[in-house]
């Protein structure tokens, strides 16, 4: 089933409605077909998971019977959430009969007990399994053995994968690369939205990953290419955008797709020509639904805080925000309390260091900070 708007804001549908990103779909196909693992950092929201996912289609395409894995961890907090989600996201994935499934699992599952459900249209087994903390590194050993057995290749896509980073577990790093290193038929993509910790990963030679993947970065869709599918669709419902209007849209977020999409999304939906004061009412509806949950988040920092926060989103992106000159033209606090603010800004992804400087990582929230009095 087509979807109704064809600018989507959340998971993926088909290349018809996925836009560009030819050369980093070709890095992803060449590394995996040719058994490199990849690893892609991208901040949040620039459109690294439907990147993986059109990576995937593309796969299928070339060979139906290969298993693709989509796993996002963020969510996790410790090697225990890491496990169950894994062992749900690939048990019984490896297999094309729902019997041998279960006879494989139970082979290689022996730490802890599979409760088994299956998929009413495709049979598929799906599997949960309660670790308890003295069983997870087995579990997991037991879970790379059951990939590995396999006679099928699959690739798997870990998102948000710095998250393992974050556990109290000492170690998973060096854990999960002694078991991914001897698998020939899995390769892996790990992505992140965090890229100073996915660089620390992945480059430091002081890190078991170091060195073990091809190094990926995205950043906004090329403009051209993002006009011509944006006019496109509107075109094919017989409605009109101008190209001068798309491209104040893409330079008022720096082309950062899903802001970009979350317009045009709206602006599909008015299902009329688009002009500019409907683009003003479309960011006005979003700035105006999120309003409550901004204000929710920001009731739990102090006024420091919030001023420093006001600064930033009124400059747009700030270089150096230590800098004397900055601070004066804001009346903020001394260097000191703005470095301890900013650390905690960044640290909560309130703020975000791009190549050109320090900008609030939630865009619309940035254009409703530049609306609040100082």
């Amino acid at each position: 089933m087509k979807p109704n708007n064809p600018f989507l804001i959340a998971g993926y549908h088909s290349p018809e409605y996925f836009c560009d990103r030819e050369a980093e779909t070709a890095s992803i196909l060449d590394a995996l077909h040719n058994g490199r693992n990849v690893t892609l950092v991208a901040p949040r929201r620039m459109g690294k998971t439907g990147l993986m996912q059109h990576a995937f289609y593309r796969l299928k395409e070339q060979n139906p019977d290969i298993v693709t894995v989509y796993m996002d961890i963020y969510s996790t907090q410790s090697m225990g959430d890491f496990v169950r989600l894994l062992a749900h996201s690939v048990l019984g994935k490896m297999d094309t009969a729902a019997q041998k499934a279960v006879s494989r699992i139970g082979q290689f599952i022996r730490s802890c007990r599979p409760v088994f459900t299956f998929d009413e249209i495709t049979g598929v087994p799906k599997v949960t399994i309660d670790v308890s903390p003295q069983e997870e590194e087995s579990t997991l050993k037991e879970i790379f053995e059951y990939l590995g057995a396999s006679e099928r290749r699959c690739y798997i896509a870990i998102d948000e994968f710095q998250q393992i980073a974050e556990y109290p577990e000492k170690g998973i790093e060096a854990l999960l690369r002694s078991y991914i290193q001897f698998l020939p038929n899995v390769n892996f993509i790990f992505a992140g939205s965090k890229q100073h910790i996915m660089q620390e990963m992945f480059t430091s030679s002081k890190r078991p990953f170091y060195q073990s993947t091809q190094l990926l970065t995205i950043g906004p869709i090329e403009r051209e290419a993002y006009a011509d599918f944006a006019i496109g669709h509107f075109a094919e419902h017989n409605l009109q955008l101008q190209r001068a209007i798309f491209d104040d849209i893409y330079d008022k977020f720096g082309g950062h797709t899903w802001y970009v999409q979350c317009i045009l999304n709206r602006l599909y939906g008015y299902n009329r020509d688009v002009d500019k004061d409907m683009v003003a009412y479309a960011i006005e509806q979003i700035i105006s639904e999120q309003s409550y949950s901004y204000e929710s988040v920001l009731k739990n920092y102090s006024t420091g805080h919030l001023r420093l926060l006001k600064a930033i989103a009124r400059e747009t992106c700030v270089k150096e925000v230590l800098a004397g000159d900055f601070i004066s033209r804001h009346k903020l606090r001394a260097p000191s309390s703005v470095s301890s603010a900013l650390k905690k800004l960044i640290d909560n992804e309130l703020v975000y260091k791009t190549p050109c400087g320090y900008v609030i990582y939630d865009m619309f929230m940035g254009e409703w900070l530049r609306r609040m009095p100082f």
